[in-house]
């Protein structure tokens, strides 16, 4: 391909920080309903792939090669700081464990999904299941460092993203109608009357006062990150490699995790603006994913992608009953649960608010736990897809 119309780097990065701003932008100005069945995500990723596919940004850029090696183990860190797991286990008790449930089915459906479809997609589509488990056990930000990590090609995070959102605008529906079904769901659970009671006076004690941001607090968010990002990077090189999960650059994504993880032990997770700064950075390395991307790969895998991710989301959804059944836990908060896992903590607190606006605090902290996990169980999810793509 001719060179491209935009190629200086400044110019590169300002497209795509732009396309990020305008959906943002779109959303909140317009209130379009279009957004709710397809948030500014799959836009972002979109966007940037229309334009790269036309000529008018490069394929390959040396911002791509920084945003992927150094921005984005950067951010993961400064996303991490908030996880709070002593007072979310606190706080939630048993669904928590009704949480982990999810995460299994996530795991497990990865490889069921996958072996049902592996005959109709490229042999190293397994790479985008590990991608698309990220954000179904965490978030966005996850994702984006599963892909890093895995080094999954721009059109199997394609897959990851269009897979994530149409089975989204499936299942938000199915939790938020769950709340018509709590007195038949709680006696089919055996549920304790006294556990909601309980949830709801936990929310005193998860609110704090927010600190007023200081330009000092990005100067210790970004040297704390690249900190990590550093010393990861130094130590992933040393340790044993098992192909093709286990590489250097999974050891530098779950090195990085640990890090974050800890830190968030310390004062560092009272740094405020932590959780939006990551969280813009991720969009835009979203919108890397798609200037990388090949449209034509990506349609041609479309298809039988979703169809293993439905399959997929229906194993998720067996296994959060199974969890609720065993536990004795509410609809609300399994609901919930399977919120945090799918949605993250973008859809968590949108699921507690229509089940119980008293929960929603208690939901951003369980949304977080998925944060803390979705590296690990994400790259064991790839792992057995793997296996089970020979």
């Amino acid at each position: 391909m001719d060179e491209s119309y935009i190629s200086s780097p400044a110019g590169v990065l300002a497209v795509l920080c732009g396309i990020g701003a305008l959906f943002f932008l779109l959303e909140e100005q317009t209130r379009w309903k279009l957004f709710n069945y397809f948030p500014p995500l799959i836009f972002i990723y979109a966007v940037p792939a229309v334009l790269s596919n036309t000529g008018i940004l490069p394929n390959t850029s040396a911002v791509y090669d920084w945003l992927s090696s150094a921005v984005l183990p950067m951010l993961l860190v400064i996303m991490l700081l908030k996880v709070d797991v002593a007072s979310t286990v606190r706080v939630m008790g048993r669904g928590i464990f009704v949480m982990l449930f999810g995460t299994a089915g996530v795991v497990l459906g990865a490889p069921i999904a996958f072996m049902l479809v592996k005959d109709r997609l490229p042999e190293d589509t397994w790479k985008a299941f590990g991608t698309l488990a990220g954000s179904w056990i965490g978030g966005t930000g996850n994702m984006a460092a599963v892909a890093e990590g895995l080094k999954t090609s721009p059109e199997g995070f394609g897959l990851a993203v269009v897979g994530d959102n149409l089975v989204y605008i499936i299942w938000l529906p199915i939790l938020l109608g769950s709340k018509h079904f709590a007195r038949l769901f709680n006696r089919f659970a055996r549920v304790d009357s006294r556990r909601i009671a309980m949830l709801e006076r936990a929310q005193i004690q998860t609110e704090a006062a927010h600190e007023s941001v200081k330009m000092r607090h990005f100067l210790y968010l970004l040297f704390l990150g690249f900190v990590c990002t550093w010393a990861a990077e130094s130590l992933s090189g040393r340790l044993p490699v098992l192909q093709p999960v286990l590489t250097a650059s999974t050891w530098k994504i779950l090195l990085i995790t640990t890090l974050g993880l800890l830190l968030s032990l310390t004062p560092a997770r009272r740094i405020p603006a932590s959780h939006e700064l990551a969280m813009a950075l991720v969009y835009i390395f979203v919108a890397n994913m798609g200037a990388k991307a090949d449209v034509s790969g990506l349609s041609r895998s479309a298809g039988w992608f979703i169809l293993a991710c439905y399959v997929w989301i229906a194993v998720h959804g067996a296994f959060c009953v199974l969890g609720a059944y065993l536990l004795r836990v509410d609809v609300h908060s399994t609901a919930i649960a399977s919120a945090a896992n799918i949605g993250g903590a973008a859809s968590a607190p949108v699921v507690a608010a229509h089940h119980n606006k008293r929960l929603v605090p208690v939901s951003i902290l369980m949304a977080l736990i998925g944060y803390a996990i979705g590296n690990y169980g994400a790259f064991l999810a790839a792992w057995l897809a793997f296996k089970v793509s020979g």
